[in-house]
C-alpha cells in the first residue's frame, strides 16, 4: 500500500509539490494524471527514494520512505520515464545483474529472472543485447527490472511513451496482470491510459492534487453544464429560434453536415446542469411542431472534467515545477550511469564482482 500525506518539495524559491495527500491499495492501479510540468516525476521520486521531501510524509508497505529507505526498496520497483538498461549486455544478463543488486540471493536469482522474463514476454529475446532491442521491447527490460524482485509495490513514470498502439496495448494488459497481486501507481499526462488501465486518478496540476478518487466516481461527478444529443426532424431556421427562447439552453452544435438537405438534424445542445430541464427541452421542441426522434444525455467525458480540473492561470513561477536535473540533490533517470541504486551500480563491472551469470 503507498500511503502519501501532505507531501512538498520546495526548491530554494520554486515550490514544485503542494501538500499532496493520496493513497494507493494492494491490487490497485492509482493514475497520477497531470500536464508535463505538474509534479508527476517529482512525486514518483520521492516515493521511490531518489529524493527527499521537503515536508509530509511517504509510507509503502507501512515504512517511511525517508526513514527506512532500505525497507522502502527492497519492497518497490521502480521504472523511471527513461529505463536504466546496460545496451551491451543481454537481457537475461542484464536481470541477473539487477536482481543480485536488489538482494536476491544466488539460490533465487535464476527463477526470479526467469519469472521477470516471462512476465514480460521476454523469452525469446533473452540472450539478445539490449541496444538491439526496439524501444517497445526495451520498455519490457524496463519493467522486468522493475519487478525481478517480486516487490509489492511497483511505480511506473510514464510507461507508454513513445510506444506505437500495438505495444501500448502490451505493456497495459502487462500492468494490468501485475496488478492482481500487487500496488501499482502510473504517472502519465496521456487521458486513454488513465481511462483504459486505472482504478482510480489523482489528477495533479502546479504540484497540487485537484481531485482524486476511483474513475467510476470522478466521471459520474454533478458536471457545471449538461449535454444532449436530439435527432429531430424540422428546418434549422426553426429549431434555432425555438433554441434561444429556452430558457437555460446555453449552447448548441449542429452535428449534421451544413449542406444536408433531408429533414432530418442531429445537434447537441448544453444546458445549465438542472435535471429538469431536459424535459422542457424535448416539451418546447414538440410543442413547437418540432418531431423529436430521438434524445439522449450524454456523459461527462474524463477529458472534460480533466480540462476543468487543470484549466487555470499559470501561477508564479516559484511555484512551476522547475527542471530536476538542473537539481543538486536529485538523481537524473537519463543513462544507466545516472540510477545510483547501489555504489555497484555504477562503479562495478561483472569482473569485478566475479559474477559468472551475467552476460554482458
Amino acid at each position: 500500500m503507498i500511503e502519501v500525506e501532505h507531501l512538498s518539495k520546495v526548491y530554494g524559491s520554486t515550490t514544485a509539490l503542494q501538500d499532496v495527500t493520496f493513497e494507493a491499495k494492494p491490487g490497485e492501479i492509482l493514475g497520477l494524471l497531470g500536464p508535463n510540468g505538474a509534479g508527476k516525476t517529482t512525486t514518483m521520486r520521492i516515493l521511490a527514494g531518489y529524493l527527499p521531501a521537503t515536508k509530509g510524509t511517504a509510507r509503502i508497505a507501512g515504512y517511511e520512505v525517508h526513514e527506512q529507505p532500505m525497507a522502502v526498496r527492497q519492497r518497490i520497483g521502480y521504472l523511471p520515464e527513461v529505463p536504466p538498461l546496460y545496451p551491451n549486455m543481454t537481457v537475461e544478463g542484464f536481470l541477473h545483474f539487477v536482481g543480485r543488486l536488489k538482494g536476491l540471493s544466488a539460490g533465487d536469482r535464476p527463477q526470479q529472472v526467469q519469472w521477470a522474463i516471462a512476465q514480460c514476454n521476454l523469452i525469446e529475446k533473452q540472450k539478445t543485447l539490449i541496444h538491439k532491442l526496439s524501444k517497445g521491447f526495451r520498455q519490457r527490460v524496463g519493467i522486468a527490472q522493475a519487478i525481478v524482485h517480486n516487490p509489492p509495490t511497483i511505480i511506473l513514470d510514464e510507461p507508454t511513451t513513445g510506444l506505437d498502439p500495438r505495444q501500448i496495448i502490451d505493456v497495459r494488459n502487462l500492468i494490468k496482470t501485475l496488478a492482481e497481486d500487487k500496488t501499482v501507481i502510473l504517472s502519465t499526462h496521456i487521458l486513454p491510459e488513465v481511462n483504459m488501465t486505472c482504478h482510480r486518478v489523482a489528477i495533479i496540476n502546479y504540484g497540487k492534487v485537484v481531485a482524486t478518487s476511483p474513475l467510476a466516481d470522478l466521471k459520474a461527478q454533478q458536471p457545471d453544464q449538461l449535454n444532449y444529443e436530439l435527432d429531430l426532424q424540422g428546418s434549422r431556421e426553426v429549431i434555432e429560434k425555438e433554441l434561444k427562447n429556452i430558457s437555460g439552453v446555453l449552447t448548441w452544435k449542429w452535428l449534421s453536415p451544413q449542406e444536408q438537405t433531408q429533414p432530418r438534424q442531429k445537434v447537441r445542445v448544453t444546458c445549465h446542469p438542472d435535471a429538469a430541464l431536459g424535459q422542457q427541452l424535448a416539451h418546447d421542441l414538440v410543442y413547437a411542431g418540432i418531431e423529436l426522434h430521438e434524445m439522449r444525455r450524454l456523459g461527462t467525458s474524463l477529458e472534460e472534467i480533466y480540462l476543468e480540473l487543470t484549466t487555470q492561470e499559470l501561477p508564479p513561477q516559484s511555484e512551476v515545477e522547475v527542471d530536476p536535473t538542473q537539481s543538486s540533490d536529485l538523481v537524473t533517470s537519463s543513462t544507466p550511469t545516472a540510477e545510483p541504486q547501489d555504489p555497484e551500480w555504477v562503479n562495478s563491472t561483472p569482473a569485478d564482482r566475479g559474477d559468472d551469470e551475467v552476460d554482458p
